[in-house]
């Protein structure tokens, strides 16, 4: 069962704007073909559907791609509730494989638990999806617990 999305206000009202801005400027994501449907204030989407060159041996999503998913979604809840001056990176994150990541998109969704002044503390839970419509089927397949310091007075984007 998915905890109850949060209601924080953001202290940017520009937020996804921010946020969205933030995740293009990410070849990586692009790489991988990672999107973004839902960027809400301390609530965060991602969606990757299954390729066979993110897999492991087994036919299964890579960790490091389940991983990935959850460091990120955690990072842009986080990033949604912070000012626009600041910015955002990981400190430390622990994930727990709850089963394989197979099936046809894998779907990430990250709250913040709490949001500090300096740190923010992020649930990310990973499910694998198979079917289609109404007949979909959600699996959990992994949840993380996410750390992340906002860096106060920090661009987002690199210096030009």
């Amino acid at each position: 069962m998915t905890p109850a999305k949060p209601t924080f206000a953001p202290k940017n009202p520009d937020f996804e704007t921010r946020v969205r801005d933030s995740f293009n400027r990410q070849p990586f994501m692009h790489h991988c073909n990672i999107t973004m449907p839902v960027v809400e204030p301390g609530y965060v989407e991602m969606r990757v559907d299954h390729d066979h060159a993110l897999t492991q041996q087994h036919g299964f999503l890579h960790g490091g791609m389940v991983g990935t998913v959850a460091d990120c979604t955690a990072g842009y809840a986080a990033f949604s509730l912070m000012r626009a001056e600041d910015s955002v990176i990981t400190v430390e994150y622990k994930i727990n494989m709850l089963a394989p990541a197979h099936g046809r998109t894998m779907l990430g969704r990250s709250r913040v638990i709490r949001a500090g002044g300096s740190l923010m503390i992020c649930q990310s839970d990973l499910y694998v999806l198979n079917g289609a419509g109404d007949a979909a089927t959600e699996k959990h397949c992994a949840t993380a617990l996410v750390t992340l310091m906002v860096l106060k007075d920090t661009p987002d984007a690199p210096p030009e």
